[in-house]
């Protein structure tokens, strides 16, 4: 069953999810959208229009945090409040599938990760306008919410058709049914109409800028392995690791310990395969000491290693390396490229 919820009422709303949550919630600044924590009326608050630039990523494994303190055997920040991070878009979800993967489906998983993914959540949102760096439908993945969320608002007149994703969704509309009503049909049909549009926007993107589809992705890291590609697009990299910091599916990180007179601390912060560094070894050996083989790298890991062991193509669409790349390396060229035969 859906229900609507009134634009008055979501603020009714946001207040109740900050008695046991920090909330997270879009503004707009400029032409950017941004996570703002716990904002107030006189922030721009925007659920709807696009993906924030920030990846949902950072919300459950941090660019910067600690791990363990001395010798203590609980968890580090176990007492903090857990977070409600609300707009959430369908190509950040997808980021799930990769982040799962990695840390929560071995032996060894990750408990800080895992006691986010179990505690923190999500009020997903449909786009309701497009970027022209989004590519998501090549990727299949559709530009509102499906899957992983506990809540999905799709923005029509006067407020948000809601949808109910999990058991933790269904328990917060029914402690504040009197903030919701039924959905009738004509809601139902509007948010359609809307979802219509903009995936014809979409497609009119990825046909503009000739990207191809994730059917045509096979084998295309193995053909194109030797080609010139790499290094001609690595002419311009500044190895800054922008685009792996704003992936909502890059995970890599390292550990190291800081240690003073009165305590040890270990912390885990982002890595970058696009940098230097993370692949050397004792030695001073590299297997990626060019770095146009870091960025060969970086694609094979996306396109080529997951589909393999993950069954998924580790990229969303969401068009953050674009945008957030200072030598204007274009991940929808590259894929063109890759796929195009010579």
């Amino acid at each position: 069953m859906n229900y609507f919820l009134s634009s008055r009422n979501i603020v009714s709303l946001l207040n109740i999810l900050r008695r046991t949550y920090n909330v997270y919630v879009p503004i707009g600044k400029g032409n950017q959208r941004f996570y703002k924590k716990n904002p107030t009326s006189t922030d721009n608050i925007i659920i709807g229009e696009v993906r924030p630039f920030e990846p949902l990523k950072s919300f459950y494994s941090h660019a910067r945090e600690v791990v363990a303190e001395g010798f203590r055997s609980d968890l580090v920040h176990a007492d903090d409040k857990p977070s409600a991070i609300v707009g959430v878009k369908a190509c950040d979800l997808k980021g799930f599938k990769i982040q799962d993967h990695v840390f929560q489906s071995h032996n060894f998983a990750d408990p800080f990760y895992i006691k986010n993914r179990e505690e923190n959540l999500i009020i997903s949102a449909d786009c309701t306008s497009v970027l022209d760096t989004c590519f998501c439908l090549s990727v299949d993945v559709k530009p509102f919410p499906q899957e992983n969320f506990d809540l999905n608002l799709s923005e029509i007149s006067g407020g948000f058709l809601v949808e109910i994703g999990s058991p933790k969704g269904r328990e917060l509309v029914e402690q504040n049914m009197t903030l919701f009503q039924a959905a009738n049909d004509a809601f139902v049909k509007s948010v359609k109409k809307n979802r219509m549009h903009i995936i014809e926007e979409i497609e009119n993107n990825i046909k503009n800028n000739h990207v191809p589809h994730q059917d045509d992705f096979k084998d295309m890291i193995e053909k194109k392995y030797e080609s010139e590609l790499w290094k001609r697009e690595a002419e311009t990299c500044v190895e800054c690791a922008s685009c792996n910091a704003i992936c909502p599916t890059c995970h890599c990180f390292f550990l190291y310990d800081q240690k003073n007179e009165d305590e040890m601390k270990r912390l885990r912060m982002w890595d970058s395969c696009m940098v230097k560094d993370f692949a050397r070894v004792a030695g001073g050996a590299n297997p990626h000491k060019r770095l146009w083989m870091r960025l060969r790298n970086r694609f094979e890991k996306k396109f080529d290693y997951f589909p393999k062991v993950a069954g998924v193509y580790a990229c969303t669409g969401c068009g953050r390396c674009i945008s957030g790349c200072p030598a204007k390396i274009d991940i929808r060229k590259v894929l063109k490229e890759l796929v195009t035969d010579e």
